[in-house]
């Protein structure tokens, strides 16, 4: 008699909770444009939502604490001119998030730690450099100031946001729309998925294709594509008959997949949340009511099915708490920020322990605040893992922070308003000495002006006093 044996796995028993109806987020008009990202981003400070706004484009800011119903006056972050599509918040200052937006244009915000009395509508830098919309942004994961943006004229930029410069421009290697991009754990490569149905490995600095698998999904529909930490390549896309499909890749052999998975026929695109940490990958649909998760190991299947969280209303869109925002002493290993059509809800996933002690095999090391590397030595060839830190004492997010480098840094104080002047024949001691001689001449009319506005005044006083002492 065969007896079956169940795989051993820590993460068998992960179990997804609604927070109590106390701690949701209620009276949000999250925004109804018909684009596959995610419209919501969270870190251990701040919930980022796209939002409805009339006139252009906008998104809300709200502390975590901060839930509830959100008065209808709540100030917004505004200032694009048509509607918000894409969102992220820096993985190295938490007070920092870019928005992306049919207006093509990227703008860069500084939220404060309090809650301002108007709107949000001076980005601290906008970035401009994409002749159609914007629809993905991704930062950096180890270099300081470091963003990527990709937009519908089918060019990747990469910026240093501390000055507004562009580092790279990844031009001609996408033919058509790109549906998203995603750092590996290091910076140093990207993989890209586009409507040709081609998955790119790309070397950005290099500025080559270092790999590509042309129809990884044969579907039509858009495909998603993440780094694993073995460096394998995690899909989700759709066969040729439409069934949602999920994928398994390593780059150094394309011809065949590592695992390919069948799942439903929905249509709705599966958006992926990876956790390096557990190696647990995320699946939300948008338009599902669910989010599956699997582990990813390397004994066959390679992807292995843990189990699924069901709720009644379908999400509008999810937002993926980093691992250090997460609370410990509950055996927390993820939360979500489900949208709905008025409201945000964390779901808290957790896996089941009986001992209060911290648990080390839950919570290994994790990416830290701190970047590895400045963007120049990122530029110059270097790469570097992230700076990772302890989970053991619980992480307390710093205080609002200005971005302070040594390197010169437009965070740290806003551009100037007006164009930069160059260095030209205008700034030669001639044309000083004649700006000099003007400035005077003004100064000297200036004074006599007031003089003479002095004496009218006097000699309107005096009359006053006579027309006074003739009435009495």
């Amino acid at each position: 008699m065969s007896r079956r044996v169940v795989r051993q796995s820590k993460f068998r028993h992960v179990f997804g909770q609604v927070a109590k109806a106390d701690q949701a987020y209620e009276d949000i008009r999250v925004s109804k444009v018909t684009w596959d990202s995610s419209f919501c981003a969270v870190n251990p400070k701040f919930l980022a939502i796209i939002v409805e706004a009339g006139g252009g484009g906008a998104f809300i800011v709200l502390p975590l604490a901060k839930t509830g119903r959100v008065d209808k006056n709540y100030p917004l972050v505004t200032g694009h001119t048509a509607p918000v599509l894409d969102i992220d918040w820096c993985p190295h200052n938490d007070n920092v998030i870019a928005s992306a937006s049919d207006d093509t244009t990227v703008m860069v915000w500084q939220i404060p730690d309090y809650t301002p009395m108007r709107n949000i509508t001076e980005p601290i830098i906008t970035l401009e450099g994409h002749s159609k919309r914007v629809g993905i942004l991704s930062w950096h994961p180890t270099a300081r100031n470091v963003l990527l943006s990709a937009g519908g004229d089918n060019v990747i930029i990469i910026w240093n946001v501390g000055t507004g410069e562009v580092l790279l421009s990844l031009e001609d290697m996408h033919p058509d729309i790109i549906h998203s991009v995603c750092w590996n754990s290091n910076g140093s490569l990207l993989v890209t998925t586009c409507k040709d149905k081609t998955l790119r490995i790309i070397d950005p600095r290099k500025g080559q294709v270092v790999a590509e698998r042309f129809a990884a999904h044969e579907g039509m529909r858009p495909m998603r594509a993440v780094f694993t930490r073995q460096g394998h390549i995690f899909t989700t896309g759709f066969t040729r008959m439409s069934q949602r499909e999920l994928g398994l890749w390593d780059p150094n052999n394309f011809e065949e997949p590592v695992a390919l998975q069948e799942m439903d026929t929905s249509n709705g695109v599966l958006l992926p949340f990876y956790d390096p940490d557990s190696s647990i990958i995320y699946l939300c649909g948008k338009g599902d009511s669910s989010i599956r998760y699997f582990e990813i190991t390397d004994e066959p299947p390679f992807v292995h099915y843990l189990n699924t969280f069901s709720s009644k209303e379908p999400q509008r869109g999810m937002g993926f708490m980093p691992k250090r925002g997460l609370d410990v002493s509950k055996c927390e290993i993820a939360r979500f920020y489900k949208l709905h059509e008025r409201k945000c809800e964390p779901i808290i996933m957790t896996v089941p322990r009986k001992s209060d002690l911290f648990q080390d095999d839950l919570y290994p090391d994790t990416p830290g605040p701190e970047p590895a590397l400045e963007a120049d030595e990122w530029l110059s060839g270097q790469d570097a893992e992230p700076v990772l830190i302890s989970l053991r004492d619980g992480y307390v997010p710093p205080k609002h922070r200005e971005l302070r480098v040594t390197k010169r840094n437009i965070l740290d104080a806003r551009p100037p308003t007006g164009p930069r002047r160059s260095q030209s024949a205008s700034d030669s001691p001639l044309s000083q000495q004649h700006t000099l001689e003007t400035l005077l001449e003004e100064i000297k009319a200036l004074r006599e002006q007031v003089q003479a506005q002095e004496q009218r005044i006097t000699a309107l006083e005096n009359m006053l006093c006579e027309l006074v002492d003739g009435t009495d």
